[in-house]
């Protein structure tokens, strides 16, 4: 009897150990066919979002601390190949006090750069092709160190860095503030990427007010002594499962004439919670080649 409930001890005290720790497995799966003018229909992966597949997971550490991973791999659809976990993969502590990452993390600019663009932030129809404050950013660079606040009223920021790389020394410095609260969002952001062989300076405002019949969306961005850009977009539920989206990104290159730009409107159709279709249009100006593309996809995330 003693050996008996003794077991049971040992199993009721090794299943909540269990419930202490969770992994996940999690991804996205995103293909579209995309047309741009002059070029033959082709097939791209990750027509809104990057396809990937990852794990991540978390211990309960007790008094409100947590140990949390991510590895995270981008994968291409249209041929299947996949390269090391090349999106994320880091180890981090998080509690009260807000949360640690270290190793390759998207770094604090990056969480506020795509959060207001127009046409879902797609890679093929994103009004933002001519930004370079979008273009230019070190997203989620190597050997990284990141930290979060919590929220205090709405506010929350994060600061990152990295250890230097390459026979340059370089690095990438980032930090971003942030508000939200109700209908309302505003971030700034900045990020330096400093070397031996020179400093790059980006900075960006983001925001975005929610009305219920319409989300309208803007943000401007700069990167020192290079660029200037804006962008202007709205986003309207149609109906519950779709939406139309629009906008336009207009940039000034510093010392010319250059004002590079684009125009677009896309629509998603969600097909459940977790499987979309989506299709949209966009076109550039004069200065962006006098160009346009169309794309159709279908996303499905797990």
């Amino acid at each position: 009897m003693k050996k008996s409930l003794i077991a049971l001890a040992v199993l009721a005290a090794s299943g909540a150990a269990m419930a202490q720790s969770s992994v996940t497995l999690y991804g996205i799966a995103d293909l579209a066919v995309v047309k741009e003018k002059g070029e033959s229909a082709t097939m791209a992966s990750g027509g809104v979002s990057g396809s990937r597949w990852g794990l991540k997971g978390s211990e309960d550490l007790g008094g409100g601390l947590k140990a949390n991973f991510t590895f995270e791999q981008g994968v291409d659809l249209t041929s299947g190949a996949a390269s090391g976990f090349n999106r994320q993969a880091w180890v981090g502590l998080s509690g009260g006090f807000g949360e640690v990452k270290l190793g390759k993390t998207w770094n604090a600019y990056d969480d506020i750069v795509g959060a207001t663009s127009p046409l879902f932030d797609s890679s093929y129809l994103t009004t933002n092709n001519f930004a370079q404050s979008y273009a230019l950013e070190a997203g989620n660079p190597n050997k990284g160190v990141y930290y979060a606040t919590p929220s205090f009223g709405g506010v929350s920021g994060a600061v990152s860095t990295t250890f230097k790389e390459g026979d340059d020394n370089a690095r990438v410095n980032a930090f971003h503030v942030k508000y939200e609260g109700g209908p309302v969002f505003v971030g700034f952001a900045y990020e330096q990427q400093k070397s031996d062989l020179g400093d790059l300076k980006l900075s960006r405002l983001q925001g975005s007010y929610d009305l219920g019949a319409a989300k309208l969306l803007a943000s401007y961005g700069q990167v020192k002594d290079l660029s200037k850009d804006y962008t202007l977009g709205v986003d309207v539920p149609l109906s519950a499962a779709l939406t139309l989206s629009a906008g336009l990104t207009q940039t000034k290159i510093d010392g010319t004439d250059l004002k590079p730009g684009t125009v677009g409107v896309a629509v998603n159709y969600s097909l459940s919670k977790r499987t979309s279709v989506y299709t949209g249009f966009n076109k550039d100006n004069k200065d962006a080649g006098d160009g346009n593309r169309f794309a159709l996809g279908l996303k499905h995330t797990f």
